[in-house]
């Protein structure tokens, strides 16, 4: 058997080797002038964005302790307990290096990259087309988004050209530009396999690509057949953490949106409205009386936020933002956080089976310590909870319409840790009454004795199960 696919194999390979050339042979000429020259934009293309394309080398020292190797460490550590702190500990340097990618936006040094390329580096290096080397330094960066700009001191760089992401077809063909394995000026070609996936970071819809993407790449260009940006190299998908036909990259109508409130304002300042949202269903469209799925449904609306000050609620559907069709969750949130906090926009909303018209003075996006304020920490049951939204319940593997709490810090000294609570457990009742969000979590427990338990189904992946917790003695 194994004979007889190895004779087919071969023989496969034959007759494609040959009939590339009869195949060619028996095109008119017009015709194969025709595929030379598309062939050369290729070539055209690789040419012209090249030279914009940098190599990223980072240094970051990291000390580690290592074990003491005289015999009187050891003798005090193993017969001096009580003493033993006082015996210094050694430490190591080591120098971690790491490569990826670059882009030139401006002639006078500014280049954007990804943040974990040259995330905690102690020293960064750039590297152009030409050969010359310069040190970088970090202007601003934004791991939300995972876009960082660096600055190197030189002048009439070659710039690339800026496309436009939003105009971006799924079957287009792309280019893909960068250092992988630090093999250096490295091209690969390939089509936009998908648009709009999530997921990879906190905010943004990614370009997905087959051009090939290693490690390396990261912080590269992703151009079109006109040389335009379109996208920076961010990711793959692997399990064998090389090329397996699926990458991404940050579309550059974000990216270029964080480089200028990096290099203007120093900051990131992104829109908010204060609202959990779910996409629309065909069952939830009939209900709403809209005739095919569309906008986002609201299902929490925050205290003391943008949306409550306008009168939104829970449960208005919202079709459009600032006149825009609101396609998914995701869409709306980067039109949300694309806006300048204190800008008035009109949301037209269904509520009731009835359209309306209602607007909102967006407001400035808090911080990752504020938002982490919404999340509930119990004075006795040793949890942190945060109410299920359908992007929570994507990320830990639940069905997005399940309703409840999510687990999403356990203290291992506390109760619930102590009845093999984790994290990643749904909360759906507590004493036999339905939990759907932060606020029916509070009112259940505030009305619970703590000397008679609380009682909780719980859901875990596919199993639910009750458990009982009581204080600690």
């Amino acid at each position: 058997m194994v004979r007889n696919r190895s004779t087919t194999w071969i023989v496969g390979l034959i007759l494609i080797m040959l009939i590339g050339p009869i195949a060619w042979a028996q095109l008119s000429e017009k015709e194969q002038q025709t595929l030379w020259e598309a062939n050369r934009i290729f070539v055209k293309v690789a040419h012209m964005v090249k030279p914009s394309v940098v190599n990223i080398r980072t240094e970051k020292v990291v000390r580690i302790p290592y074990a003491p190797f005289t015999f009187f460490d050891e003798f005090f550590r193993d017969f001096f307990e009580e003493w033993a702190p006082q015996v210094p500990r050694r430490e190591q340097e080591l120098i971690q290096k790491s490569l990826g990618s670059g882009v030139i936006v401006s002639e006078d040094g500014y280049i954007l990259t990804n943040n974990h390329v040259i995330k905690d580096a102690d020293k960064i290096w750039v590297s152009l087309l030409d050969n010359r080397k310069f040190k970088a330094k970090v202007v601003g960066t934004d791991p939300e988004t995972d876009v960082a700009v660096l600055k190197i001191n030189a002048k009439d760089l070659p710039v690339i050209k800026m496309g436009d992401s939003d105009k971006v077809q799924e079957g287009e063909w792309v280019l893909a530009i960068g250092n992988p394995f630090g093999l250096g000026f490295t091209i690969t070609a390939g089509i936009v396999s998908a648009k709009a996936r999530e997921g990879l970071t906190k905010i943004g819809n990614f370009i997905q690509t087959d051009a090939a993407i290693n490690p390396g790449n990261s912080g590269g260009a992703l151009v079109n057949l006109k040389g335009e940006l379109i996208g920076i190299n961010t990711a793959i998908y692997t399990s064998s953490g090389g090329y397996q036909g699926i990458g991404f990259a940050i579309p550059i109508n974000l990216a270029k949106h964080v480089m200028n409130m990096i290099i203007e304002k120093g900051e990131v300042v992104r829109g908010y409205l204060g609202v959990e949202i779910q996409m629309v269903d065909a069952d939830l469209a009939k209900k709403f009386g809209i005739e095919e799925p569309i906008g986002v449904l609201i299902s929490k609306v925050y205290e003391d936020s943008p949306a409550e000050k306008a009168g939104l609620k829970v449960g208005d559907l919202i079709l459009r933002y600032d006149g825009k069709k609101v396609e998914s969750p995701s869409h709306l949130q980067m039109m949300v956080i694309s806006t300048e906090p204190g800008t008035k926009v009109k949301l037209e909303i269904v509520r009731g089976k009835k359209h309306g018209i209602i607007e909102v003075r967006v407001g400035k996006r808090p911080s990752e310590r504020e938002l982490a304020a919404r999340t509930e920490k119990t004075s006795w049951l040793g949890i942190t909870v945060q109410t299920l939204t359908p992007d929570l319940a994507k990320k830990f593997g639940y069905d997005e319409n399940l309703k409840g709490v999510i687990v999403v810090d356990v203290d291992p000294k506390g109760p619930a840790a102590e009845k093999g609570i984790r994290r990643g457990d749904v909360i759906r009742e507590m004493n036999n009454r339905e939990v759907s969000s932060i606020r029916d979590y509070r009112r259940i427990l505030e009305k619970s004795n703590p000397k008679e338990g609380v009682l909780l189904w719980i859901q875990r992946g596919e199993h639910t199960f009750y458990v009982a917790i009581y204080p600690n003695e």
